[in-house]
């Protein structure tokens, strides 16, 4: 029998290595059914980030369908989502590189693909089929004037490559859906200062004549989102008008609820092509719920008025699922479990047996490495409840020293209108695996728990998440599950934000990593993209009328109060955060004299995507953290100084 090694907390051998946990983890995206195959997405790292579109016939190996070289990719929005979709026996895709339009052959895939749209400046997603009239229906993002981009609903002609425009005058427009007699098109759209979880507005336009779309619903405090047509017709789509994101149908200028749950049945549309529910047939739903954090898949059976008569969870060994399809009685999910990574299953809904298409890893890792998230939620400010999950320190081959605990990193997720979940994260177990405590935290204004929660970060953000993170810690230190005298926090762009300002405005951590994270405010009001750029006028006020807010709650103009070692990932093609914040950031801090490190990956955007990058981040952010904790780091081979 061999005995646990006793080593200190941080400094145990993990199977989890960061060439694993990097190189091999691919990020799936964009699952879809068509004509009994599977499709997706899938960036792999080890290739320097390039996204390919896969598919599975029955249970064959998966193919490469878009060619050697090609990267898939929108860039509308920044965050892209619906870069591809069908045509007969065809597949559209817009290309990273150049934003162009292709047409690819399901039957030939050995063919060259043929470039349908032109070099001009326009960019597209969230395509769909118009049979009818032989085009796409797409939105478009025209970028050929200076100043903000113009976004629009456009045709595009399969054969010219012709864009027209069809719909336009607001600033975004979103989920294009053609009804299946081709005469009725839906989608919703929004303005600024509003964002989609805030504000949108369902429109329905007939596409027979010119008339102008008319309103289903939004009512200026109401998103609306995820729009579907029934096989029969019938308009269904996903509104937070009750304090959740429900199910509802429209018909004869009637809107009804589908099934009225205190639960989430929608996504925050931070990326087109998202799909939170599906068609089985016309009187059965499939349905991806979410509640405190955990989802579930659900079947209604509807009645002739669209309306739920019942609801039946299907059994399956997953508590996370993504990105919905259903064709021909063919249905395929991302999901995910505590113990298994996400991955694309695909399943035939009249029986009960579902197979694997692709996981995200192919770790085999014995399961007593795995640390399983536990669900906690906990007192926070203003008598309010915050919500998170809690890793413990796992790996059967190490004990620490008798009476010591484990050193703790917040992980906080992005948005801030995001949210986290309980899957397997083999980045996550690179740290409970080696001797970590994590607390991922579901701060107030993450989705998945009601409006209500979303919105007690509106004019709070940088005080109410921050809030919730030195409560969370306290709650951890209270338990005896951490030491209190070693709590770092890390996260990535908004989440980012948040680790500078509890860096800046509380003395509760001992370190702080952000990931192109933002240090001032105000010069992201007028540096960010344009989907993001009025974000702010919910999340701490509108600008420059609440200039000196914005003032307060920068990083940057607080220096003075941080005293603690931080570290900065940056991309140097970041659009959304732009270097010029983690720059600033450094300044400031070593001219206050705060220990800093500050990493920079050309070629990387916003969030990292090659394995090198994402390697040697990875790698440096744990040797940054045993240098201030003081556990051994003699193993890593690119030390640096701070």
């Amino acid at each position: 029998m061999v005995h646990p090694k006793i080593t200190e907390f941080g400094g145990w051998v993990s199977p989890f290595s960061a060439d694993l946990v990097t190189a091999n983890n691919l990020r799936i995206n964009s699952p879809r059914v068509y004509r009994g195959s599977v499709y997706w997405v899938e960036q792999r790292p080890s290739e320097g980030g390039r996204a390919v579109l896969m598919r599975q016939t029955d249970t064959q190996t998966p193919v490469d369908v878009t060619p050697k070289g090609v990267s898939v990719g929108s860039r509308v929005h920044e965050y892209g989502g619906g870069e591809y979709c069908f045509v007969d026996d065809t597949a559209i895709y817009c290309q990273l590189s150049d934003q162009l339009l292709y047409q690819i052959s399901l039957a030939q895939p050995s063919a060259e693909p043929r470039v349908i749209t032109a070099d001009n400046g326009l960019r597209y997603a969230d395509m769909v089929y118009d049979a009818p009239r032989n085009r796409l229906i797409a939105v478009v993002e025209d970028h050929r004037q200076a100043g903000p981009p113009v976004n629009s609903l456009a045709s595009v002609d399969l054969t010219s490559g012709a864009t027209a425009v069809l719909v336009s005058g607001d600033d975004f427009y979103a989920s294009p859906t053609v009804s299946p007699c081709g005469q009725f098109l839906a989608y919703f759209s929004w303005n600024q200062p509003n964002m989609p979880w805030d504000a949108t507005t369902l429109w329905r336009k007939d596409l027979s004549n010119d008339a102008p779309a008319a309103a289903v619903a939004g009512n200026g405090n109401e998103s609306v989102c995820h729009p579907q047509w029934s096989p029969d017709g019938r308009l269904f789509f996903v509104s937070d008008r009750s304090g959740w994101w429900n199910l509802y149908t429209w018909s004869a200028n009637t809107v009804t609820p589908v099934w009225r749950d205190e639960a989430e049945y929608g996504l925050p549309h931070w990326q087109f092509g998202q799909h939170t529910y599906a068609f089985a047939d016309a009187n059965r739903i499939v349905a991806i719920r979410s509640s405190d954090g955990r989802q579930t898949l659900v079947t209604m059976t509807l009645d002739d008025n669209g309306v739920a008569t019942q609801t039946q969870a299907l059994t399956l060994p997953y508590s996370t699922f993504n990105n919905l399809t259903i064709h021909n009685g063919l249905m395929c999910v991302q999901a995910g479990s505590a113990i298994e990574s996400s991955r694309v299953i695909g399943l035939q809904l009249d029986n009960a047996g579902h197979h694997v298409v692709r996981t995200s890893n192919d770790l085999v890792v014995d399961p007593a490495y795995i640390s399983q998230a536990k669900a906690i939620s906990y007192p926070t400010s203003d008598g309010d409840t915050a919500h998170a999950f809690f890793y413990a320190p796992q790996n059967p081959d190490f004990i620490a020293p008798e009476g010591s605990l484990p050193p703790l990193v917040v992980f906080l997720h992005g948005g801030p209108t995001g949210a986290t979940s309980a899957e397997l994260d083999v980045r996550k177990q690179f740290w409970t695996s080696r001797g970590f405590a994590l607390l991922d935290i579901n701060y107030r204004g993450s989705t998945g728990f009601g409006r209500a929660y979303k919105e007690k970060l509106t004019g709070q953000w940088g005080v109410a998440d921050v809030a919730d993170c030195v409560f969370g810690v306290d709650h951890a230190v209270a338990l005896g599950w951490v030491d209190k005298n070693k709590v770092a926090i890390r996260g990535g762009s908004a989440g980012g934000y948040t680790v500078l300002a509890a860096l800046a405005f509380t003395d509760r951590f001992g370190a702080g990593a952000s990931y192109y994270g933002i240090g001032d405010l105000e010069t992201l009001a007028g540096d960010t993209h344009k989907f993001e750029a009025r974000y702010m006028d919910g999340l701490v006020g509108p600008y420059p009328e609440s200039k000196a807010v914005y003032q307060s709650r920068s990083p940057i103009h607080s220096i003075d109060r941080i005293n603690c070692p931080v570290i900065l990932f940056q991309g140097l093609d970041d659009k959304v955060v732009p270097p010029n914040q983690a720059e600033d950031m450094v300044t400031a801090l070593k001219n206050k004299g705060v220990p800093v490190a500050y990493l920079t990956f050309a070629g990387e955007g916003h969030g990292f995507r090659q394995a090198k990058n994402l390697k040697k981040a990875l790698e440096s952010e744990w040797y940054f953290y045993g240098r201030v904790f003081d556990y051994d780091v003699s193993g890593y081979s690119e030390p640096f100084d701070f």
